[in-house]
């Protein structure tokens, strides 16, 4: 009896996995996964800011280079929520290394997602900021306030860069682990390619009124590019996991059928002996 309990039980966890991993993650039209921008275009407005940069005497503050004593921040994005595999585990690795990098030395962390919040409240590293509920009710307006945030703590000379590391989506069965540069905004990245025609834009207002607002919002729009990424990612790899836990369940149910099926017949056959047994001894 306890065996076909422990059997009905698994049964019934292994019926609900796939369901809870499809409610996970929607189809694409409804998903998260819809709202991550495409590179390209981020790439595009990278280079048109280049362009701009390029063609004015104005010097913006968001692609300063400095060697002061600012500091710098690693900002890190995990999940709020387990039961998705090694996402956390393996970005929490990478992160630990990265930090205990003679480069690295004095890096202040900013945790994003519980996970993260948990994992360095343990450890000795300074954690100049924490989000513990940003993750699991991601909205559009978050990616514009943690930008603002990191723009503000950059112009003020708080810290000299800001780096993002998060898993990038790329499939629903890869997660790219991914490190980047906010802040200062990469040089390489707003440069026009060699291999493209050198265009020049008519802008209005001016390229300094232009690159004075267009410049933060590349910031916030990085920012919540790498939260849907992150999230996006997450979900796929709380598929994948539970896709895995559902072929687990089914090895164990064999297991158990088979360990209850063994059990049965041997009280079966038991009490057959004992019937026989019993017989025999009123028979003499």
């Amino acid at each position: 009896k306890p065996l076909r309990g422990e059997v009905s039980v698994v049964g019934a966890k292994n019926a609900v996995l796939p369901l809870m991993a499809a409610a996970l993650l929607p189809d694409k039209g409804t998903s998260v996964i819809r709202n991550v921008p495409d590179l390209a275009d981020v790439h595009t407005m990278a280079r048109v800011l280049g362009s701009l940069a390029s063609r004015t005497e104005h010097s913006h503050a968001l692609l300063e280079r400095r060697e002061g004593e600012g500091g710098r921040w690693l900002v890190v994005m995990t999940s709020d929520k387990g039961m998705c595999g090694s996402f956390n585990a393996n970005l929490l690795r990478e992160a630990s290394k990265i930090l205990r990098g003679d480069d690295w030395q004095g890096t202040e962390v900013v945790a994003i997602g519980r996970k993260a919040s948990d994992f360095f409240r343990r450890r000795s590293w300074t954690v100049a900021h924490e989000e513990r509920e940003t993750m699991s009710r991601l909205t559009a307006a978050d990616g514009a306030r943690l930008g603002q945030m990191f723009t503000q703590a950059f112009t003020s000379g708080q810290v000299d860069e800001a780096w993002l590391l998060y898993n990038r989506f790329v499939s629903i069965m890869r997660q790219k682990i991914t490190l980047e540069r906010l802040l200062p905004v990469e040089t390489a990245a707003v440069e026009v390619r060699p291999d493209e025609p050198q265009v020049d834009y008519l802008y209005e207002p001016d390229a300094a009124t232009l690159l004075d607002e267009l410049l933060p919002r590349h910031v916030e729009a990085q920012v919540q590019r790498s939260l849907y990424d992150s999230a996006a990612a997450e979900q796929a790899a709380r598929m994948t996991s539970m896709d895995a836990a559902t072929k687990n369940a089914g090895d164990m149910i064999d297991s158990l059928t088979l360990l209850y099926n063994r059990t049965r017949q041997a009280g079966i056959t038991k009490e057959l002996l004992e019937i026989v047994s019993g017989a025999q001894a009123l028979e003499q």
